[in-house]
């Protein structure tokens, strides 16, 4: 009989923790949805309409906009909107148009203003999206300017230091919806973090392939063996209504189909340097490393007064990656996450955006700074004194995200390709890839318009 909960998995090791405990069982079936949902225009406009138009989207880090008239563009799907904080210190949301003549009023991704101002005609509207001045107001007649002449506003609320907005003014509260994994979110103290890199790059596959991707770790040993010697494959993954997951990813030991448990290989040697271990003052294995970088980190926030009294022991060495349906995943750390958004196309299903970001906060000790593997440069500044400029690069071109994201964005496409073949016939997931079932089963619930389970 399978074991649908991973129970000869127990990937933990250090101090039993209520954060590691198991969420109830969710079993969404075994049944293959069809290929359809990759590619097929006439499904991605229903999914435009039933799924992103109703659902809560991250817009991004409210550390963004600290002060009031910062404002940052995000830009999904046919869609733009202006995040912007007001007078009042309230973080709002409205379309990215002229109700003029429809003009968009920003272009930049981020900027500072008393208030927005039409490119085309010079209109004028405040933080909050009301028309205060029409130019050459006299030459409209006043049954024109009766109809409404503001900006149209969109839902928007923050959580854990994250801006979401939703094009849905029924949609229920944002807080309602992550309930199950709020508390979780706010250990980490996201909203005293700041983006220290943030990538665009374009992709030759539908969306829902990046998140079924980054969704799983099944892949590692094919597509990324040279993480093998210091990630472990083995896993534990949980499931929440509304589309909701998280998933462990051990660091700082071999999985266990790699050979060599024993040697401390270079990449488990950065992992010690990390925590504040001298690897040629490092005695045990490599498969005991893990338990060795949680201890060192446990040290270091007593010497430090970090907290991390508050963190599992697998908290410490490990990726927990969360989703957030319908196109958010963020890996949290300690000391940083990796935001990554799955952005669709405008009118291609075969291409989308991935959009990652990494915030760190930042502390003023020596050797504390984010994991090394996130590939940070020297040249980065961790202080939070500058916002980094986006780096987009286009399809076809060389993303320069890192090996492994390299990997990935040279996979997409050959598999965007195959899922478009009549001879595929749709997915078939084993329990490794629970996660990517709940995804689409949060998917054809909302597409079918039913309640989430």
């Amino acid at each position: 009989m399978m074991k649908l909960d991973f129970d000869d998995w127990n990937i933990h090791v250090g101090a039993p923790h209520p954060f590691n405990e198991r969420a109830p069982q969710i079993d969404n079936g075994t049944g293959r949805p069809a290929p359809e949902r990759y590619f097929d225009h006439d499904f991605m406009r229903e999914e435009w309409d039933k799924v992103f138009a109703k659902s809560w989207l991250l817009a991004g880090p409210a550390s963004d906009i600290p002060e009031a008239g910062d404002f940052f563009k995000f830009d999904i799907g046919p869609e733009s909107f202006i995040i912007v904080r007001g007078d009042d210190g309230e973080v709002r949301a409205h379309y990215n148009v002229c109700p003029h003549r429809g003009s968009q009023l920003v272009t930049n991704d981020f900027g500072s203003l008393e208030r927005f101002t039409c490119p085309f005609h010079s209109w004028k509207f405040d933080l909050e999206g009301k028309n205060v001045a029409v130019t050459d107001e006299e030459t409209f007649r006043p049954e024109v300017l009766c109809h409404d002449r503001n900006l149209t506003s969109v839902r928007c609320e923050v959580a854990v230091g994250l801006v979401f907005i939703s094009m849905d003014p029924q949609i229920e509260p944002l807080q309602t919806w992550l309930a199950p994994i709020l508390p979780q979110l706010e250990l980490y103290d996201i909203d005293k973090m700041y983006v220290v890199q943030h990538r665009r790059s374009d992709w030759g596959a539908n969306w829902k392939g990046g998140v079924d991707a980054f969704a799983e770790i099944y892949h590692l040993h094919a597509v990324h063996p040279q993480t093998q010697c210091l990630m472990d494959d083995r896993t534990q993954i949980d499931l929440w209504p509304g589309g909701l997951s998280r998933q462990f990813v051990p660091f700082a030991q071999p999985a266990a189909r790699y050979p060599d448990q024993e040697t401390v290989n270079p990449g488990i040697q950065l992992m010690l340097r990390d925590a504040g271990i001298d690897p040629e003052n490092y005695h045990g294995t490599a498969a005991e490393t893990r338990e060795a970088v949680q201890q060192a980190k446990r040290k270091r926030s007593e010497e430090l007064g970090l907290g991390y009294e508050r963190f599992s022991d697998s908290q410490l060495s490990d990726s927990v990656v969360y989703s957030l349906f319908p196109n958010v995943q963020i890996g949290c750390h300690p000391e940083a996450i990796f935001l990554h958004r799955f952005v669709p196309h405008e009118s291609d299903p075969n291409q989308f955006t991935y959009d990652t970001c990494i915030l760190y906060r930042h502390v003023d000790a020596p050797g504390y700074s984010a994991p090394a593997w996130m590939g940070l440069g020297e040249d980065v500044d961790l202080t939070g004194a500058t916002r980094p400029e986006i780096v987009h690069t286009g399809l076809g071109e060389p993303p320069g995200l890192g090996e492994v994201l390299d990997q990935d964005s040279d996979l997409l496409p050959i598999v965007q390709k195959g899922a478009r073949s009549r001879g595929f016939r749709g997915p078939l997931w084993s329990e490794q890839e629970g996660r990517l079932r709940h995804f689409h089963a949060e998917l054809d619930r909302r597409m079918k318009g039913e309640k989430s389970a």
